[in-house]
């Protein structure tokens, strides 16, 4: 019995021992599983790390630009301007404390005998409060023009940022226009060494001479050292972004191509009323004039008295007074009764100031619609480049392709290949040019017309 007990306990434990294998077995491979699911999920993030969309960025760009942060901390500045003047309504208090000290002990002379008045030394405590009970309207308007100029930094945000996102389009559009060039180049480079190929067989063959042959060689010669200058161009341009972004200027960064509407139109008559109803710039400008009429009426209310409340507790430790402690209250009034025509000279300065304002506005409304014209005529240009060279592109295509053939059977030359092949790199430059050329337009006319670039490139 105790041998069959042996082997009982024997067996279940070898069977525990073959769960716990099996059981470990799964574990190890649900875990590593996991591990390779893991990697393979950072592995694909680290491929698509450095794409950057066109509102992606936008976005990055008006958060993380230093001149943005800059506005926004003016905007922070003149926020406790508003809490400064906000204080002028409340009560000043003021609290003292001080200790006295004579040579000679305060007193007078009655008849024969000396009467003291005070003790040669002692504390005294004090508390005052001032209230400005009216002012003709100084503390409100300097309220007001503190709150003018806080919404005039807010404009301000509004306008930088715009402006920001203005710059990164425009630099966006340079990265895809050069990496189209780079293209370009590539492609040029392909046909000339595909051209070089066929000289040199018929070179060996003796169908052609020598010239022939150089001539290729030193065109795809030409080809690569420009591809290469087109490469250089690229990484300026994307450093150019990371300094937008605020990021390393090494950083790799790949960006994709941005669809718009190219037949969306506009008439100029009203872009110029968008113009004149959203450009930040002219409501800067109104919360100026509305500023300076805030001023003017600071000005003029010193012509005219303050009325103030005063009152104050004071307590003297000196046994000669009747009453150690005291209460007062007074009402009383400041006026400024000259001041040499100061006042009557800053009135007339900020009248001035008023009116050179105007005339900025003015000014100002002048160049946006001048700014609006031009973004919308080159943006109409643009669209007829678009259209035009985009059939120039097929008909090189096709020129090219029926020289080759011609070269190949002998008919054609070698010069007429290698024109065809410039005409096709010059047509395929033009039409990226014009592409790009069209998006920057459009959005400097949506810039210049006051939208909000960031969102609507979202």
């Amino acid at each position: 019995m105790k041998d069959g007990f042996t082997l009982k306990c024997q067996g279940s434990g070898y069977l525990t021992l073959l769960l716990f294998i099996i059981i470990t077995f799964f574990a190890c491979t649900i875990c590593y599983a996991e591990d390779t699911s893991s990697s393979s999920i950072l592995k694909n993030r680290e491929n698509t790390s450095g794409i950057i969309t066109i509102s992606e960025g936008l976005r990055l760009a008006t958060e993380k630009n230093r001149i943005l942060k800059i506005a926004y901390l003016n905007k922070d500045i003149a926020y406790t301007d508003t809490l400064v003047a906000q204080s002028r309504f409340l009560p000043s208090i003021d609290a003292s404390a001080n200790y006295t000290l004579f040579a000679h002990q305060p007193g007078f002379r009655f008849g024969t005998q000396n009467t003291y008045s005070s003790e040669k030394s002692f504390p005294s405590y004090g508390i005052t409060v001032h209230q400005t009970l009216y002012d003709f309207g100084a503390r409100t308007s300097k309220y007001d023009a503190s709150k003018a100029l806080l919404e005039a930094t807010n404009l301000d945000i509004t306008k930088t940022r715009n402006l920001v996102a203005l710059d990164f389009i425009n630099a966006y559009c340079d990265l895809l226009e050069t990496e189209k060039m780079i293209v370009v180049a590539q492609k040029e480079g392909e046909s000339l060494e595909s051209h070089l190929k066929d000289a040199q067989s018929l070179f060996n063959e003796g169908v052609i001479t020598k010239n022939d042959l150089l001539q290729a060689e030193v065109r795809l010669s030409d080809a690569r050292q420009k591809l290469l200058t087109k490469k250089n161009v690229r990484a300026v341009n994307a450093s150019r972004i990371n300094n937008i972004l605020a990021r390393p200027l090494r950083e790799d960064i790949k960006v994709v191509d941005v669809s718009v509407n190219n037949h969306q139109t506009i008439e100029l008559d009203k872009a110029w009323e968008y113009a004149e109803k959203q450009r930040t710039e002219l409501q800067i400008i109104d919360q100026q004039l509305k500023i300076t009429g805030l001023e003017e009426t600071i000005k003029k209310s010193e012509y005219y008295p303050t009325i103030f409340a005063l009152g104050g507790y004071n307590y003297s430790e000196n046994r000669y007074m009747l009453h150690d402690d005291n209460w007062s209250l007074i009402f009383g009034l400041n006026l400024n009764l000259f001041s040499g025509g100061s006042t009557k000279a800053e009135v007339a300065k900020i009248k001035y100031k008023r009116d050179r304002l105007l005339e900025q506005r003015n000014k100002l409304l002048d160049d946006i619609k001048l700014e609006v014209k031009k973004n919308y005529l080159d943006m109409e240009n643009a669209r007829e480049k678009i259209q035009v060279t985009k059939d120039a592109v097929s008909q090189a295509e096709e020129n090219l392709r029926i020289n080759k053939i011609r070269y190949k059977e002998g008919i054609g030359t070698a010069t007429d290949v290698l024109d065809a092949i410039t005409l096709l790199t010059t047509a395929e430059t033009n039409y990226y040019r014009a592409v790009y050329d069209f998006r920057r337009a459009q959005a400097g006319l949506m810039y210049s017309m006051g939208y909000d670039l960031v969102s609507s490139y979202l």
